[in-house]
């Protein structure tokens, strides 16, 4: 265990909350301003108040133009490593502007401006990190939606979002297979209501595809004659509240919740973690795992690490197979990375092809400082594996989507506190946490309950829901008043160190993708032949948690029942995507269910976990808890 005595945490987490504008007006000084805020925070505006309310600034600026200016200019921004593709390609700061300064002026020629929407529907190639870059120099609002994600998803977002342009590619790339986007694009715009003005398209050499006459462009061919005619886009002064992106939390059904990022208050709050947080100095190289459709792909290959000068690398591979579980250590040692990023999935799946850690040792990692985990809860025997292979501190933290950036963790560069393995540590500044009961009181240390966020929340966390103001009210300010509500149950120990012990909601997370079990029985439901189900996360070595799903078929049904559950896993397959990991369904004659109608799922779990449990009280039939047990026999 790594500890400093001498940690600046407590100081500084004290500071932000007795003095929250004093605080983030000081942090706020790492961005250049082309007006400073009137106010630091203004608790008139908005849902809580406002971060920075008056300042005017361009997130695009801060990230390329001001390094390019200040001497970085050819630095490398932007390393990108494909083992798919076996290429790596690497882009100084100043190759980064020209093309973010080109694709500006292309988006500006299909008459995209300042507020406009642009979705971004892209596999991780460097053009989808200048297509954001592009987005928030021309002021316009981007939505990334990650790539895996099937066409009803996407429609959803498109009709929510009403882009104006969608940029996409022909294709993502997995290990031994190609994905097609572009019939998925194409279904998508013919399923939305809503029909943007134009598509660009990346044509991959791995598989091109078919352009619709008149709605499509071919992207290479429009960046050639930008940069054969010197287009270039300026950039267009916002306002600290406008919104930089909107990022849709993924599971969701029926209107889709599209997470609001602003420009002022992300730019500061990522900017202060990547040397506080993550002890990251400028010009030193920094990973990412993740990928660009999710908001750590946003926020950690993308923001942080060009607002603070570093150097990022975007990884388009996995953690095994890629060509095998030395993929990681070869990245890190080739480009002598200092810090990594990663969801604790990925170790495990590669403990499990290289339980020796054998790999390691053939690579140089005397460069590599410092390992982050987070997406979903680090199980103890994980980070024990890692910490005793790479010899370096392992240090888990927690963030949602809807935050933007890190809740709880270790502040590396403020001085590391004790690790205590299962708990991400403590509140990052801005941050007052409590666990609450019912009644929104705080309850004592070590005693789990619903883990809340005192408001205001600090700069760069959602200011609302896109459009649903009413909404975002209801989803996550209501039911506690006076907090935020994370949907994680917890508690907090006696040296305040957070525990996250799981949803409080119906969000599981597989392999650090937050999916909603609602959403999927949305859809088993909708077999002609299910009666009813339920869907839970179960345990699972790799991804964490893998959905399951448990159906009682209507009367009459006459097939074999295996067909159905065939039928069943293919059908979420379609409409949510490979990344809903849904591969069991298994067919019950009832559902284990209290007297008022509740299903157990908690208990259903524990048996499917193989975790002891007792008969709830309210049951209604106890013998069909043993009828889910004889189900789950030989199929998990």
């Amino acid at each position: 265990m790594t500890t400093s005595t001498s940690s600046r945490y407590h100081e500084t987490h004290a500071r932000s909350l007795a003095d929250p504008e004093g605080f983030w007006g000081q942090v706020a000084k790492a961005i250049d301003w082309i007006e400073p805020a009137r106010k630091v925070f203004d608790p008139s505006m908005g849902l809580y108040g406002r971060w920075f309310a008056g300042g005017v600034l361009n997130t695009c600026y801060n990230a390329l133009d001001r390094h390019v200016a200040g001497g970085r200019a050819d630095q490398v921004a932007l390393i990108h490593d494909s083992p798919l593709t076996n290429t790596i390609t690497k882009f100084t700061y100043a190759e980064l502007l020209r093309e973010t300064q080109a694709l500006g002026a292309i988006l500006h020629d299909f008459g995209v401006g300042k507020g406009d929407r642009v979705i971004l529907y892209m596999p991780m190639v460097p053009e989808a990190v200048v297509a954001m870059l592009a987005c928030a120099r021309i002021g316009a609002v981007h939505s990334v939606v990650f790539g895996g994600f099937a066409a009803k998803e996407l429609a959803t977002r498109i009709d929510d979002a009403r882009p104006k342009l969608i940029l996409s590619a022909s294709c993502g790339i997995e290990p031994g297979r190609i994905v097609q986007y572009k019939p998925l694009l194409d279904e998508a715009i013919t399923l939305a209501g809503v029909k943007p003005d134009a598509c660009i398209i990346l044509q991959r050499p791995q598989q091109t595809c078919d352009l619709v006459e008149g709605r499509d462009h071919d992207w290479a061919e429009l960046r050639r004659q930008a940069i054969a005619a010197q287009k270039s886009a300026d950039c267009v002064p916002v306002q600290a509240t406008d919104p930089l992106y909107i990022l849709y939390t993924s599971g969701t059904t029926g209107k889709p919740k599209g997470v609001v990022r602003d420009n002022g208050g992300h730019a500061v709050a990522l900017a202060w973690s990547m040397p506080n947080l993550y002890g990251v100095k400028p010009g030193e190289v920094w990973w990412c795992g993740s990928d660009i459709g999710w908001v750590v792909g946003h926020s950690y290959i993308v923001y942080g690490p060009l607002l603070h000068g570093a150097t990022s690398i975007m990884y388009e591979g996995k953690p095994v197979g890629t060509p095998d579980a030395g993929a990681f250590w070869r990245v890190i040692s080739e480009h002598k990375a200092v810090a990594f990023f990663t969801a604790p999935t990925a170790f495990r799946a590669i403990r499990k092809d290289d339980p020796d850690g054998s790999f390691i040792r053939k690579y140089d990692l005397s460069n590599f400082r410092t390992l982050f985990l987070a997406g979903e809860r680090a199980d103890p025997p994980t980070v024990e594996w890692a910490e005793k292979q790479l010899k370096v501190p392992v240090i888990d933290h927690w963030w949602q989507t809807e935050t933007g950036w890190c809740i709880a963790g270790n502040p590396v560069g403020l001085g590391m506190l004790p690790v205590k393995h299962g708990s991400p540590t403590v509140p990052m500044p801005g941050y007052k946490i409590d666990v609450v009961d019912e009644a929104a009181k705080p309850l004592p240390a070590g005693t789990m309950g619903s883990i809340v966020i005192k408001l205001p929340m600090p700069p760069a966390c959602l200011p609302t829901l896109w459009e649903q103001d009413a909404r975002c009210k209801e989803a996550y300010f209501n039911e506690f008043p006076g907090y935020y509500k994370t949907s994680d149950a917890g508690y907090l120990d006696d040296d305040g160190y957070v525990y996250v012990m799981g949803r409080t909601d119906d969000i599981i997370n597989v392999a650090g993708h937050r999916l909603s079990t609602g959403g999927m029985e949305e859809i088993l439901a909708s077999h002609p032949d299910v009666a009813e189900c339920a869907v839970l996360g179960i345990k699972d070595t790799i991804k964490g948690e893998v959905p399951c799903g448990f159906l009682v078929l209507k009367a009459g049904v006459d097939r074999p029942v295996a067909e159905v559950e065939k039928e069943v896993v293919a059908l979420v397959r379609e409409k949510l995507g490979p990344v809903a990991a849904f591969k069991l369904a298994i067919a019950v004659t009832r559902l284990p269910k209290t007297r008022s109608g509740k299903i157990l799922r908690g208990t259903i779990k524990k048996i499917a976990d193989g975790e002891s449990w007792t008969m709830p009280a309210t049951i209604e039939d106890p013998k069909s808890l043993d009828e889910i047990g004889a189900a789950l026999k030989g199929r998990v």
